[in-house]
């Protein structure tokens, strides 16, 4: 589904100390981008011990250009100074982490000496060149601790998967079955504008080309897919016929998506002309293998969700198109309830999904679709909505807690999770609304909501994050000082 990525580690340095000290610098970095390679989620690459303008601007040029490098991280070993680091730094495309460590864990009391000190001073060659990052306004991660300790290495893993995030954006493809929802405000936006900050190419095809395709597909590939469903999936209805049509429209949506470069997709209940069902296992299945979905013609949940999904475990992660449907408002037991109509990628699942066919009254639908039903796991998530404010992009990020369901609910034929909203049900609804969140979002168990931020700080977007100790006023006067703050960027 995506590339292979690294990243790069860039090492600063000078002429200064001879070439011994050189030779030292770079066998050094190799050994550490080595040995941290095996505990990251991705590769990093060491690529040079840099000591001119030139060895920098040629590095970031390289980087820009490669396609599988999703950032790069720099340490500066030694001094480093920082002036001929500006014209690599205000050419840099590609996202940028400041790893402030170094070599040796301890001070040696009894080996200290003037040499020890001009080759192991990282902690003068970091401020440096931090200051230098300060001074050009750059978007960066500043992580420090020392390079074999768990604590920095997560942090940087997590920075790594929210860059990947931005390499998956930067050339995302969205394929739009019909419009969004008639009369809708939030899942419309500015396609040129998104494009322009975040990369998305959001275009729509025809119903009747989806049609088409899917009337091409042929029995031994339903047959093909059917064997999987029936591996992966509970089978717990008689209507054989069902979830064969889905399979139909799956290979169908897979093809023209993969033909065109697409990793997301939405669709409409309003516009199934020539279909008979709603796709609904179908969404589900494809998002279960890393495409983004949404509902009613949401192109921009559709996208995120894709990008959520790469910046998961293993490049696909629990991340899922999710809308909240309604509330229980018992005192001391306050929830919300997610779902959606058939969509709810199974990701989420706390046990095997069933497959079941039920009768959908809304839309255009001709016979019952095919859906998988659970319930989600318990545990710590978030949601995630991406809106348009006109003249910019807003990223609202709420920390949730996910339970069991604390109900049955034999008669709702859906996948659905139930989680408490922080930090309360109340508060947190009211600061939702109050930012303009969306009723839409991706609600993933793998993905925080500092990668959240990372990934916006990184697309230069507006963040915002509800938790456990947010207020409706607190949250007032930040929305009012990002207001100023966005209008005078």
């Amino acid at each position: 589904m995506s590339k292979t990525y690294k990243f790069w580690f860039v090492v600063g340095s000078q002429f200064l100390y001879g070439p011994e000290v050189l030779e030292t610098v770079e066998k050094r970095a190799r050994e550490m981008a080595e040995e941290m390679s095996k505990r990251l989620p991705y590769a990093l690459e060491y690529k040079v011990t840099a000591k001119t303008n030139k060895e920098i601007t040629d590095i970031v040029k390289e980087a820009n250009y490669d396609d599988t490098c999703a950032g790069i991280i720099t340490w500066c070993h030694t001094f480093s100074p920082s002036k001929m680091w500006i014209n690599g730094l205000v050419n840099l495309q590609k996202p940028y982490c400041h790893f402030a460590t170094q070599y040796n864990r301890e001070i040696p009391n009894d080996e200290i000496d003037m040499d020890f000190m001009n080759l192991n001073q990282a902690a003068h060659g970091d401020r440096e060149h931090g200051f230098i990052a300060a001074r050009l306004r750059m978007p960066r991660k500043v992580i420090a601790g020392y390079w074999q300790d768990e604590a920095p290495l997560k942090r940087i893993g997590d920075w790594m998967k929210a860059a990947v995030g931005v390499a998956v954006s930067k050339s995302l493809k969205v394929m739009r079955f019909g419009d969004n929802m008639r009369e809708v405000a939030v899942t419309e936006g500015d396609k040129v504008e998104v494009q322009t900050k975040l990369g998305w190419q959001v275009n729509t095809w025809a119903v009747g080309d989806l049609v088409k395709e899917m009337n091409a597909v042929t029995e031994a590939e339903i047959d093909a897919l059917m064997d999987v469903y029936t591996a992966e999936y509970d089978i717990a209805t008689d209507n054989i016929g069902a979830i064969r049509y889905q399979a139909r429209e799956e290979i169908a949506m897979k093809k023209m998506m993969d033909r065109e470069g697409c990793l997301a997709f939405s669709n409409t209940f309003q516009d199934l002309y020539g279909m008979e069902q709603l796709p609904g296992l179908a969404s589900q299945h494809l998002m279960a293998q890393g495409y983004g979905y949404g509902g009613e013609g949401d192109w921009k949940v559709s996208a995120m969700t894709a990008i959520m999904k790469a910046m998961g475990e293993g490049g696909n992660g629990a991340s899922a198109f999710m809308e909240d449907y309604t509330y229980h408002l018992e005192a001391g037991r306050e929830y919300s309830l997610g779902a959606h109509m058939l969509e709810v990628c199974p990701s989420l699942a706390g046990s095997k999904p069933r497959i079941e066919t039920h009768h959908l009254g809304i839309g255009m639908n001709e016979k019952d679709p095919a859906r998988l039903v659970f319930e989600g796991k318990a545990g710590p998530a978030i949601v995630v909505s991406l809106i348009d404010m006109g003249g910019r992009l807003r990223l609202i990020v709420q920390d949730i807690e996910c339970v069991k369901p604390i109900m049955e609910m034999p008669n709702l034929p859906v996948a659905r999770v139930m989680w408490r909203a922080m930090p309360d049900l109340a508060t947190g609804v009211e600061c939702w609304i109050t930012a303009g969140g969306a009723h839409h979002t991706v609600l993933s168990y793998d993905v925080s909501a500092e990668q959240m931020k990372d990934w916006a700080r990184m697309m230069d977007i507006e963040f915002v994050h509800i938790t456990a100790d947010t207020t409706v006023d607190s949250l007032e006067k930040e929305l009012f000082l990002n207001n100023l703050a966005w209008k005078l960027k």
